[in-house]
């Protein structure tokens, strides 16, 4: 009797257990399911926006073929459109932001991390989170009405008076006559003009400073801090433990961030379209005004009908691929470091 009563209840138990791991197997199915359907919803949604700009542009491809590519035609009275204008404006202004962004954000980050006092870090920290929340548009008007006035005033004269071929004072510099090429980056047919590339790009470059600083921060935290004491212990300056220490382990984070502001400043609108100046003329000068992909769709797409249409939505769709070169180059460079780091 009692035999029987003991085995009865690992039997019992056995069948508890089994059911509690049989729910615990299909509840772990069920969440599965779910993130690989968020999953899939991202990668559908992108792929659908994308195929839909494709066919949208179908026209104008088909009209201009490859030519749409190269040509820097956009006259929507004779029906011409072309996409390097503003594919090239895009690339640009968005090369200028990371030049001017990722020196300051990086010296931010290492400020906040190493040097600032913890009574400073706070006040600075709330700043660049303020900045990474005001609306572009508010970039925009603070560019046109404050910056690009002041670019007009005292930034543009002075590259061209030093750089450009015909110069605002007339007297052409000692590094134009031995190198005249570099003449062709920073020529103007209007010196006291401030809206521009250059102006786009700083403006930009602000705009994504939060991004990229606060990304850098962030992972610069994530070094442990015996590493740092080590090398402090071992005489190492604040210079050689960031330079030795801190940016070796943060590389491919720091690369990630970087990326993750160019990937902002591609697609950026409001605020390009106000300081950009928004003319189809293509010219390598970064102190002449241009157009971005974005800006063109904001400003044409309200009043567009039939090829102008279909020729902003292949730009759309060209916007698309711009973005994924980008991050694909990102993520070459981002495995080929782990490659490395492995090794």
């Amino acid at each position: 009797m009692h035999a029987t009563v003991s085995n009865a209840v690992p039997n019992a138990d056995r069948a508890i257990e089994a059911g509690r791991n049989a729910t615990d197997a299909r509840n772990d199915r069920l969440f599965g399911w779910v993130l690989k359907a968020c999953a899939l919803l991202v990668l559908i949604t992108l792929i659908g926006a994308a195929l839909s700009t494709l066919w949208l542009g179908r026209d104008a491809f088909a009209t201009f073929g490859w030519r749409f590519l190269i040509s820097d035609a956009w006259d929507p009275g004779n029906n011409q459109f072309g996409a390097l204008v503003p594919v090239m404006g895009t690339i640009t202004t968005a090369v200028i932001a990371l030049v001017f962004a990722v020196p300051v954000s990086f010296g931010i980050a290492l400020f906040l991390t190493e040097i600032a006092p913890g009574w400073l870090r706070g006040p600075v920290s709330s700043a660049i989170e303020l900045l990474a929340g005001i609306p572009s548009i508010i970039y925009g008007m603070w560019g046109l009405f404050i910056f690009a006035p002041f670019v007009a005033e005292h930034i543009k004269p002075w590259l061209m008076n030093n750089f450009s071929a015909d110069p605002p004072d007339g007297q052409v510099s000692w590094l134009v006559q031995h190198v005249p090429w570099i003449a062709k980056f920073f020529s103007s047919e209007y010196p006291f003009f401030g809206a521009g590339v250059l102006t786009a790009g700083l403006v930009l470059a602000v705009m994504i400073i939060p991004f990229i600083s606060s990304v850098m921060r962030e992972v610069f935290q994530t070094v442990p801090t015996r590493l740092k004491e080590s090398a402090y212990a071992l005489g190492s300056s604040t210079w050689e433990v960031v330079w030795d220490i801190v940016v070796p382990y943060t590389r491919t984070a720091v690369i990630g961030g970087i990326f993750l502001g160019l990937g902002r400043a591609l697609g950026e609108t409001m605020a390009v379209a106000f300081v950009l100046g928004n003319t189809f003329k293509f010219t390598p000068s970064i102190l002449e005004t241009g157009s971005s992909i974005a800006s063109t769709i904001a400003n044409q797409f309200g009043e567009a009908e039939g090829l102008q249409k279909s020729a902003l939505m292949a730009l759309a769709f060209l916007l698309f691929v711009v973005t994924f070169i980008v991050l694909l180059i990102a993520r070459l460079m981002l495995r080929r470091l782990a490659t490395k780091e492995g090794r």
